[in-house]
């Protein structure tokens, strides 16, 4: 048997051994949350529908991460809070500071709509936002919604959306600062002060985040010099309110990170290979109560991405700015909520030669969109539809329709159609590889959802299929389609996801266990070689557990991530080994005002891969200390 045969043996050996056993302890904790902090169902969320909703009136697969999740976290990007989800994927090429793809659902990483205080953050050459551009120290909650979001936000959402909401001032004034250090050579130092003013409320963040890194590249090239691969981030983010009224209310958010990371290009000896990303997310709105039942917002924001390398010379800006004009009006047990939006995209690469401008490229993105929540006692629906007309492709109408039913106090059901787009990029159309009659790539989406919550007790699992057409890939060169010799994108392949996540947590006293287990089968369905192979660099099998455990004045924490196999490429020829991963975290409140803070990730110094050829961190401990002083 050959050494690749044994370990698909080994690999599926030890599936059908963990599958049962992690089934089994899911059902034994009976229960939905993702982490130490469950889901409340009284909670508010905004993402699902665009309006304030009870997490527990939502009809969809949503999972509330808060502040204190991302002190869990202690530092980081945004990517290492969401990998430990039910449903998401990572895949990174180095540290913190590498180019960072997210898979929700195993969907491409393209395919989540990522906004940031309602502000859309995108990129045009890479297809999808910089993830590891987002910093996590600037984050108050972040809403994660799985499934086709599109007929709310339009193009993008066709595995899921991601809202991320900076820190919020409210009440007397407040400080918060934080300070630590650990291995690799990483220093951490934040500071916050939030609160208001009479009708005037504010939140203002600085922070600074660095490490030497570790070599991302290992390998036996003999002309080949290792050497660590750092990062340095220094973030910002405001919110300036001001409650003109008790209805009408305008607001500023700004958030603003600059990231500048060390990569390996090449095995030319003493050759420093830099990348500078640089990110920034600004919003005014308006917000108006008319009437007990009547609402409005109006708003503009904008977003860029820029990215450059050195001493390899490469440079990519997008700006995305939207204008956004929202009505909500509440009629009987329902509510009617309508948009008219402008999207303006707008792409600076210095590899554009196909665009009119060379260097630069530009479209726009006109659409309006309705919606209608109805719940009255046990049942519930919701319906929405939005019309997307784009200056470069056409236009495209999506829609979703929901429903659910509370058959016991404790246990209801959830089930839901949706479809969605991603519209292609600039970058797809007009560079050297471009198609300038590229499609939008379309997603059709079923699934069903069962819930139970009582006390701190809860139970989920949703069932979901959703069929992706005209998948843009990047194909080979043919001279009829195709003047590039290396191959150009078109629109050819076809997805299918399908799976099962189910999610459990229960309270036993100071002790609370939660986890989710995603089995999954995210499949080229093309008419190509690649039929029936898994989509790259996805995995059949996600576990994630976690244990939190209070005594003595110290919260203590476990956590276990654990991945099947996957294949690097789409020909499911190059193997990338499962792993499994043990995090370890513990606070301790040294006084009313100050905690101590200490983390440890992977414990056991496992080596495995995300991606080919390219490291991940080994075992790295982080002592910090937090101060809330009180004014």
């Amino acid at each position: 048997m050959s050494s690749k045969s044994q370990r698909q043996v080994r690999s599926l050996a030890a599936s059908l051994r963990a599958t049962p056993l992690a089934l089994a302890a899911l059902a034994s904790l009976n229960a939905t949350a993702q982490t130490s902090t469950p889901n409340k169902l009284d909670s508010v969320v905004v993402t699902a529908t665009r309006s304030p909703q009870r997490l527990a009136d939502v009809l969809a697969d949503v999972t509330v991460l808060t502040r204190a999740d991302i002190e869990r976290q202690a530092l980081g990007t945004l990517a290492d809070l969401l990998r430990s989800q039910a449903c998401f994927e990572i895949v990174r090429t180095g540290g913190p500071g590498a180019q960072t793809s997210m898979f929700v659902r195993g969907a491409e990483t393209r395919h989540t709509t990522v906004l940031i205080d309602g502000v859309r953050f995108d990129s045009q050459a890479s297809s999808g936002a910089s993830w590891n551009a987002i910093p996590l120290s600037q984050i108050e909650r972040v809403e994660i919604v799985r499934g086709p979001g599109a007929a709310v936000y339009g193009s993008d959402g066709i595995g899921g959306v991601v809202q991320i909401f900076t820190r919020k001032g409210n009440g007397k004034p407040q400080l918060d600062l934080g300070v630590g250090a650990g291995s690799l050579g990483t220093r951490k130092v934040d500071a916050s002060a939030f609160g208001n003013f009479g009708l005037f409320d504010y939140a203002l963040s600085l922070s600074n985040e660095r490490s030497d890194g570790f070599n991302s590249r290992p390998t036996t090239d003999a002309t080949f010099t290792p050497d660590a691969d750092g990062y340095k981030t220094t973030s910002g983010s405001a919110r300036l309110g001001l409650q003109l009224s008790k209805e009408q209310r305008l607001e500023f958010v700004g958030l603003k990170n600059k990231m500048k990371a060390q990569y390996d290009a090449s095995a030319k000896p003493k050759t420093d290979d830099l990348t500078r990303n640089d990110m920034r997310a600004d919003r005014l709105s308006w917000s108006s109560l008319w009437s007990k039942d009547l609402s409005s917002e109006v708003s503009i924001g904008e977003s860029v991405d820029r990215y450059e390398t050195s001493p390899s010379v490469y440079l990519t800006e997008t700006r995305i700015r939207s204008y956004t004009a929202n009505l909500s009006l509440r009629l009987g047990q329902g509510q009617l909520n309508t948009l008219v939006e402008r999207r303006e995209d707008k792409l600076l690469n210095t590899s554009l030669p196909q665009s009119p401008t060379p260097g630069s490229a530009d479209r726009h993105q006109n659409a309006f969109g309705a919606g209608y929540v109805w719940g009255s006692g046990p049942l519930s629906f919701q319906v929405h539809a939005r019309h997307d007309s784009d200056s470069e492709f056409g236009g495209s109408t999506t829609g979703s329709l929901a429903g659910g039913f509370r058959f016991t106090p404790q246990w209801s059901v959830q089930a839901s159609l949706g479809t969605a787009f991603r519209a292609p990029t600039l970058y797809q159309r007009f560079s050297p590889y471009g198609n300038r009659q590229l499609q939008a790539e379309h997603g059709q989406n079923k699934e069903v959802g069962l819930r139970y919550e009582a006390g701190g007790t809860s139970f989920g699992l949703t069932a979901y299929r959703n069929l992706i057409d005209d998948l843009i890939i990047f194909g080979a060169a043919d001279p009829k389609k195709c003047p590039n010799q290396f191959g150009c994108y078109e629109n050819v392949s076809q997805a299918r996801l399908q799976g099962l996540s189910l999610s459990a947590a229960s309270s036993f006293g100071p002790l609370r266990l939660s986890g989710t287990l995603d089995l999954q089968a995210p499949k080229d369905v093309s008419s190509t070689s690649s039929y029936g192979k898994l989509l790259a660099r996805r995995s059949k099998e996600q576990l994630k557990l976690r244990a939190d455990y209070s005594v003595a004045g110290w919260e203590l924490g476990a956590q276990v991530l654990a991945s099947g196999h996957r294949f690097d490429n789409a020909a499911n020829t190059v193997w990338l080994g499962g792993y499994t991963l043990l995090n370890l975290d513990a606070q301790y409140s040294l006084t009313k005002e100050l905690r101590l803070q200490l983390k440890l990730d992977n414990a056991f110094d496992r080596k495995y891969q995300y991606a080919n050829g390219y490291a991940t961190g080994p075992r790295q401990a982080f002592v910090g200390l937090r101060w809330t002083p009180s004014l």
